[in-house]
């Protein structure tokens, strides 16, 4: 007796997306500037409207401050500022993606979110070698949704970066 087939991509167990090469996973997408990215779903805690965070002395441009966050306390990290966009603008799309890397609660300031898509591993494309606003060590690849073109970013790099110093890779832990 065979089983029945599920079209969505939750019909696999948690973790299973790294198991094959066209097992598919899910990502969150949303904008910085022009662009639109995605991020591994399973990173997202929740998604809360933009708050002014209380600010930290000595705290690189990039890190707006912090949020208490049902008793925990959060930092905010702009990523259009850690991206380099050119405007970080903050509007009523803004919003903060409460993202847990690594153990650690962290908050992404985004200007939109868009939606969330399923992508087989064989759809993320090589992000092409060339100088760009982004380094190319925080991008998993490219892919293509419907004519939109989307910028897989490996959330755990880019937080975890030397200069970030909120997530400690799990190898030093």
């Amino acid at each position: 007796m065979s089983s029945p087939s599920f079209s969505s991509s939750s019909a696999h167990p948690a973790g299973s997306h790294a198991a094959g090469a066209n097992a598919a996973a899910e990502f969150l997408t949303f904008r910085l500037g022009q662009e639109e990215y995605g991020i591994d779903i399973l990173r997202v805690q929740e998604i809360r409207s933009y708050e002014q965070p209380t600010r930290m002395a000595h705290a690189p441009q990039f890190i707006k401050g912090v949020i208490d966050l049902r008793g925990v306390i959060v930092p905010i990290v702009d990523l259009r500022l850690k991206l380099q966009c050119p405007t970080a603008d903050y509007t009523d799309f803004t919003v903060v993606i409460i993202l847990n890397v690594g153990g650690t609660v962290i908050g992404a300031v985004v200007d939109a979110v868009a939606d969330v898509v399923a992508l087989a591993e064989g759809d993320i494309k090589p992000a092409p070698q060339f100088e760009s606003q982004i380094d190319a060590a925080f991008v998993r690849g490219i892919a293509t949704v419907g004519e939109r073109m989307l910028i897989v970013v490996d959330i755990e790099s880019l937080l975890s970066s030397a200069e970030m110093g909120l997530v400690r890779s799990a190898a030093v832990g």
